[in-house]
């Protein structure tokens, strides 16, 4: 006789069962790409690897358009708060071996750096910058700079985005130390209502991903050369200016090392196809509002050649008229042959030199032959072209054994 198995009485659904899948439905939205130059910096300061740091009131949406560019990129995202660590915590703690004598004594990582180094690549998200005491932020600056986070390196590929409320919105806030904030490319991040208000019907703008062409590599490399440092020579004022208000050192400054993100930031736009509004906002974000809208006005006028395409038949362009536009684009000529120097290429470069004395503005090309020069391999012959800056060149050097 067989006995029936007793039964199990039914689970009960619990009270918050239902409020979770009302949660969960209200999670399931949908995005579509729409011009949003905001993210579009964002996008192409991540490309261009180069740190950058979100200004922006507290609940605008910093940190969900950092984590929809994460998922975009299919890098994984550590989030830090900094304003809750110790400066040690970015330093390193220090763990005595057996010998310190012998060994020294290493400074361990904290655990989000190690999971980075292990994968290789990632977004790392320091928020909450502003609300960091000056201590921290002293200790945040080989992270940013060397990406050193106690004995541990992080891969060249983990890209550092930062977020910030304005010291009067932020909790316990302070202004960012000079050093720190010139490490930054800074962004000011705002809200749309009308992007608002179609986020709540389930729809919000994708974070766009900007691919760089390879085939354009070469020349945005060149052209982003010839602007930025035939700007600065232009401007040699605007190279260093350290603002003199507290608020205005803790934001975006021209450095020597912010001109150097903006040139890497152009040379990206350029070979992405960044929208203008994008590369405006990235720019200024890297060297400040007086000098990124200077250099954006000369690149609005200067509309240089590809160098590249010049190389290949110097004999059927003209050279420009205005003295401004001849520096920067033999300077973009001189860097894109230092990109792939054959002798070919190099020959070219002298024929678009040698147009520059033909027009009588021998003074402009002299620094570009120069440049040129030191290029040459011994094997190569000296060209025609050159013979107009012999004595130049002989003076500094640059060509030995030319006589």
């Amino acid at each position: 006789m067989s006995t029936a198995a007793p039964r199990i009485p039914a689970q009960a659904p619990h009270p918050l069962d239902a409020a979770d899948a009302l949660n969960g439905r209200l999670r399931a939205t949908r995005t579509e790409t729409v011009a949003n130059p905001q993210l579009e910096a964002l996008a192409l300061a991540v490309t261009a690897n180069q740190p950058v740091l979100l200004w922006g009131e507290p609940g605008i949406g910093k940190s969900a358009g950092l984590e929809q560019l994460a998922a975009g990129l299919g890098l994984g995202l550590e989030t830090v708060i900094a304003s809750v660590h110790e400066p040690s915590d970015f330093a390193g703690l220090p763990v005595v071996g057996d010998d310190p004598a012998t060994t020294g004594v290493p400074m361990a990582p904290p655990d989000w750096a190690v999971r980075l180094a292990r994968k290789g690549q990632g977004l790392l998200f320091f928020d909450e910058l502003s609300s960091a005491p000056p201590a921290v932020q002293a200790a945040l600056l080989r992270v940013v700079l060397e990406r050193r986070v106690g004995s541990l390196t992080l891969p060249d590929a983990v890209r550092i985005v930062a977020a910030a409320n304005p010291p009067s919105s932020a909790a316990d806030g302070w202004h960012l130390s000079p050093p720190l904030a010139n490490r930054f490319v800074h962004l000011h991040w705002t809200h749309d209502p009308r992007t608002v208000a179609r986020g709540m019907a389930g729809t919000w703008p994708e974070a766009p991903v900007p691919v760089v062409d390879p085939a354009r590599t070469a020349g945005a490399v060149a052209r982003a050369r010839g602007a930025v440092s035939g700007f600065l020579t232009a401007r040699p004022g605007l190279v260093h200016h350290l603002p003199a208000d507290a608020e205005g050192r803790g934001r975006a400054w021209p450095s020597p090392r912010t001109w150097d993100m903006a040139l890497r930031l152009l040379a990206a736009g350029y070979a992405t196809g960044t929208g203008r509004d994008a590369v405006a906002a990235a720019l200024t974000g890297a060297v400040g509002d007086g000098a990124g809208i200077e250099l954006l006005s000369y690149l609005e006028n200067l509309d240089l050649p590809d160098p590249d395409r010049v190389l290949a038949d110097p004999d059927a362009f003209a050279l420009p008229e205005r003295g401004d536009r001849q520096l920067a684009f033999l300077i973009a000529v001189v860097a894109a042959v230092q990109a792939e120097p054959t002798r070919p290429r190099w020959e070219a470069g002298w024929a678009v030199l040698a147009k520059a004395v033909a027009a009588g503005v021998p003074d402009v090309a002299a620094r570009a032959a120069m440049d040129l020069a030191a290029m040459r391999d011994t094997d190569w012959p000296v060209p025609e072209g050159i013979d107009a800056f012999l004595e130049l060149l002989q003076l500094s050097g640059a060509l030995p054994g030319s006589a």
